[in-house]
């Protein structure tokens, strides 16, 4: 007879008595936020350079909009992570940047109360997305509509884009394009590729994450059949991928003001581009030692959220 999820398990790590909401918050997983963040602020403060208007409450439903799915999105993946063995055959995470939340494992929360969360985060995406859809009108809810799907069936079987070598291009997706074009429809009312343009470093960047975030976690993935790309790859050739990662999203910047026509106050940048030689020294240097990865998880996802941020801040320069 098939067990009970919380018994399908039975390796959980030891851990103190943990306050209720930080329980929820590492759950949540809310130190990533940002990457749902960026692109909102982003996508609204190139309305407000088109059009001179800001429209704060719509600002705020959107954001909560993105923040909500990103929750919702984490927990999920943490589930089906769990439900797959994945979590529980990785012993060499790093955290707080690879390994899910493992707060299930910690003995923190039960499998039934990810799936709660999950899905009281879910709920409130939707009921963001029914008021943006009644004050912006039914394109909105199209873009809602294919980053609720892709982010949740991320890990969800049986579809598992994860394990397809799709999961990568579906975060960039979720954390950089949608969102951003999105926040400018919201903002304007009206579809642009400006957007589009704009959000292409960053969803270089926020795959680049993804993507680095993968090493330590290589065993692991591959014995559940999580065959994302440093799985499909091997952790040598994924490494020189990292490496071209590196180099595309300043081309992707360069790009998106010659030829998208983006301000070029977004060309501040590049400043990052010693950053992200270092983060691809460090991950050519140790891609196979997953206890001396830190560094280049934590350097890129620096790199990403403050090239983000200065994107962002010299929008606000006229």
């Amino acid at each position: 007879m098939r067990q009970s999820l919380d018994q399908t398990l039975p390796y959980v790590e030891a851990q103190p008595p943990v306050p209720a909401a930080r329980v929820i918050l590492s759950t949540l997983r809310a130190d990533f936020f940002p990457g749902s963040i960026i692109p909102v602020v982003l996508g609204s403060l190139l309305a407000l350079r088109a059009t001179g208007s800001w429209h704060w409450g719509l600002f705020g439903w959107t954001l909560a909009g993105a923040v909500l799915m990103h929750a919702a999105a984490n927990v999920s993946n943490d589930y089906f992570d769990y439900r797959s063995g994945n979590d529980a055959a990785n012993r060499t995470f790093i955290r707080p940047f690879t390994g899910g939340s493992r707060t299930v494992l910690q003995g923190l929360i039960t499998p039934r109360g990810l799936a709660l969360l999950a899905a009281t985060c879910f709920l409130g995406f939707l009921v963001v997305a029914a008021y943006l859809t009644w004050r912006v009108g039914p394109q909105i809810l199209w873009l809602g509509a294919v980053g609720a799907a892709t982010g949740i069936l991320y890990t969800a079987p049986p579809v598992r884009l994860v394990a397809r070598g799709l999961g990568e291009p579906v975060v960039a997706l979720d954390f950089a394009v949608l969102p951003t074009l999105g926040a400018y429809f919201v903002q304007t009312g009206t579809w642009s590729w400006l957007p589009v343009w704009a959000s292409l470093p960053v969803a270089i960047l926020i795959l680049a994450v993804l993507f680095v975030n993968q090493f330590p976690d290589y065993e692991a993935d591959k014995s559940v059949g999580k065959n994302n790309w440093v799985v499909r790859l091997g952790r040598p050739r994924a490494a020189v991928l990292d490496g071209w990662l590196m180099a595309a999203w300043p081309v992707a910047l360069i790009l998106a003001v010659t030829v998208g026509g983006a301000p070029k106050v977004l060309l501040v940048g590049l400043t990052g581009i010693p950053v992200a030689f270092l983060a691809a020294r460090a991950l050519l240097r140790n891609y196979e030692a997953p206890d001396k990865l830190k560094p280049a998880c934590a350097l890129t996802v620096a790199l990403h959220a403050g090239v983000g941020i200065l994107m962002c801040a010299a929008l606000l320069v006229r």
